[in-house]
């Protein structure tokens, strides 16, 4: 943790994270502005991962989908990452402390990792079986895993701020 002291406090220190800090009005917005792009971020992916499990969007390939909510996604996903390191600044040593956090970024992380290995090697035949309403066991697993790790990921941030002990 003592590697981490000197860049949290640089960030928490500064004059930004003092404003959102001490506004009335500064942290609500940018949390509003988290939560939609959070909203935004979950219902694009949802609606990916829905149809890897044959549940929604049956008719539509697997690629055509995907191209047109992961621009979306990543959209949302930029202001969410963005709106979040304020949020963060503004109290970086409680999140830090806080486990409900912790557990949010490694999730958030394991999102990842199985949204990269879906692409590495669940996505490389997509061409062959992307038409057929029930694609192929490992690319239902892999939807059915990123829909459970967003689920946990919004709880986890919604705990966060029940278990907050902001001065």
């Amino acid at each position: 943790m003592s590697q981490l002291s000197d860049p949290v406090a640089f960030f928490e220190d500064s004059g930004i994270a003092q404003a959102i800090r001490e506004s009335d009005t500064l942290f609500p917005f940018i949390e509003s502005v988290h939560v939609v792009a959070i909203c935004l971020v979950v219902g694009s992916i949802l609606a990916l991962d829905l149809r890897l499990l044959g549940l929604a969007s049956v008719e539509r390939p697997v690629g055509r989908l995907a191209n047109a909510v992961l621009p979306v996604t990543w959209s949302a996903f930029a202001i969410a990452a963005t709106s979040g390191f304020l949020l963060f600044i503004s109290n970086a040593t409680k999140y830090l402390a806080n486990g409900y956090f912790d557990a949010k970024i490694i999730l958030i992380c394991a999102a990842g990792l199985n949204m990269i290995v879906f692409h590495a090697i669940g996505a490389k035949d997509m061409p062959q079986w992307e038409k057929q309403a029930q694609p192929p066991l490992p690319a239902r697993l892999a939807g059915a895993l990123s829909i459970l790790l967003w689920i946990a990921v919004v709880a986890c941030g919604r705990w966060i701020g029940f278990t907050m002990q902001v001065l």
